[in-house]
């Protein structure tokens, strides 16, 4: 923390996030918190500079805007092409890719609790700077680190031995995928993807038994607010992550459904001079305000939203943590730390999906993609739920198929109302007469952990 004046407080960089921000703290004569307001100032420019190439380039292109999560790029950016070209991907080749995102989201999940959010929780939010983080986590834990480790180690080269890349991948065409899906190779994933199940439901247990419940009361007290929600659903309303129809739960609790095609009916967005980073906002709210307990417009993404806005999951597991969740909490749930235990759920999930693709029949076939595409031009929305929240692109083409449009609304940035509002009201809570600590400042962080930006 850097006090650049006697009113002026600023955390550059925030620390143990995916990506690269900093906080400016605005105090009043009291020294009292009168703003908080979170800048990203790393400019990516994408949404331009893939204008004028041809449309089938672009999710080769788009994988470099996250070495994170690099494959929902790959795959909504795919799906954005496909519907302006007018392409339909043989049902293997959509198999593969739904299979292929669940594998990346598993060690994406394990990267983030147990890396980035778990020191807080192990070590506690008062343990020195320079040990909380994963390093301090080995030490204090080396069992469970060395597990953690090994486990996402372990499904990132389970991904790459399959399709090549793990980070920055290729494997995704348009019109289908780039290789069937052998026998052996069906055999090892389906042994990955079983020890993955088991330490899942294990790091699901140890947070909501273990490392959780303690801090729940710490985050009521820094403040929880109502707000909208968004996330993709299948046809029986259940949790989906590769498609689906996109659902947004307003701040009464009451859920509009819709087609991707149509999210600019029901989201707009505006920028502020202080970010580089957008604020999406409910449609029907006439704007954006973040006022404290009755923000206006405000929405957010990512795993608690979606177990918000569906009715369950699909698979045994996940639903039967799901049921225990919405019995200690109720429907929807507000609360900031609960997106790390709505992570974990989603973690089981992806598990027990990967496995049911993996006993699909299909998921060996050999027709995996289309002989010839053409280009054309057209328009196009694809979408996915990434780890961060819901990913969607959006692109027009000209008659030689060359991007003229495009539009690219991350998770990250659908958060962007809610993470700015969460650490504003933590800092007013904790940060009283000018005098603040370290503590103070990482419990200040903890609630941007949490959206795991």
């Amino acid at each position: 923390m850097v006090r650049l004046t006697e009113s002026h407080l600023r955390i550059a960089p925030l620390s143990r996030i995916e990506g690269h921000a900093a906080l400016d703290i605005y105090l009043d004569d009291a020294g009292n918190v009168a703003d908080a307001r979170m800048s990203v100032m790393s400019l990516r420019g994408f949404e331009s500079f893939i204008q004028g190439r041809p449309a089938e380039e672009l999710p080769r292109i788009v994988t470099r805007i996250c070495g994170i999560c690099p494959w929902h790029h790959h795959l909504a950016s795919t799906k954005a092409v496909e519907t302006a070209m007018g392409v339909t991907p043989p049902p293997t080749a959509v198999k593969l890719r739904e299979l292929c995102q669940m594998l990346a989201t598993i060690p994406d999940k394990i990267l983030h609790f147990y890396f980035l959010a778990a020191p807080d929780f192990v070590l506690g939010p008062d343990a020195p700077a320079a040990q909380r983080n994963v390093v301090g986590l080995a030490g204090a834990n080396p069992d469970l680190a060395r597990r953690a480790v090994k486990m996402r180690y372990g499904m990132q080269m389970a991904l790459e031995r399959f399709t090549g890349k793990a980070i920055h991948p290729v494997a995704v065409l348009v019109g289908g995928f780039s290789k069937p899906l052998l026998e052996e190779e069906r055999r090892a994933l389906l042994a990955n993807v079983a020890e993955a199940k088991q330490f899942a439901l294990d790091s699901m247990a140890l947070a909501r038994e273990t490392l959780l419940p303690p801090f729940i009361k710490q985050f009521q007290d820094m403040g929880e607010y109502a707000s909208g929600y968004l996330g993709t659903v299948d046809a029986n309303d259940n949790v989906q992550l590769y498609d689906g129809d996109l659902c947004l739960m307003d701040n009464t609790g009451v859920r509009t459904r819709f087609a991707p095609k149509d999210y600019l009916t029901h989201i707009a967005e505006e920028t502020a001079e202080w970010t580089w980073l957008k604020f999406p906002y409910m449609k029907k709210a006439g704007g954006l305000k973040l006022e404290g307990q009755n923000p206006l417009g405000l929405y957010r993404t990512n795993a608690l939203a979606r177990v918000n806005v569906a009715q369950g999951f699909a698979t045994p597991l996940a639903q039967k943590e799901l049921d225990i969740f919405r019995k200690e909490f109720g429907r929807p749930v507000h609360l900031v730390c609960l997106y790390h235990w709505a992570r974990l759920m989603e973690l089981v999930y992806c598990c027990e999906r990967a496995e049911e693709l993996l006993h699909d029949p299909e998921i060996t076939g050999r027709e995996v993609r289309l002989a010839s595409i053409a280009p054309k031009a057209g328009e196009g929305i694809g979408h996915v739920e990434a780890p961060r929240g819901t990913l969607v692109y959006h692109i027009r083409t000209d008659d030689a198929g060359m991007v003229t449009m495009a539009n690219i609304i991350p998770g990250t940035t659908h958060n962007n109302a809610g993470m700015n509002l969460s650490m504003k009201m933590a800092a007013q809570k904790l940060i009283r007469h000018g005098e603040c600590s370290e503590e103070i400042l990482n419990k200040v962080e903890m609630c941007l952990r949490a959206y795991d930006p």
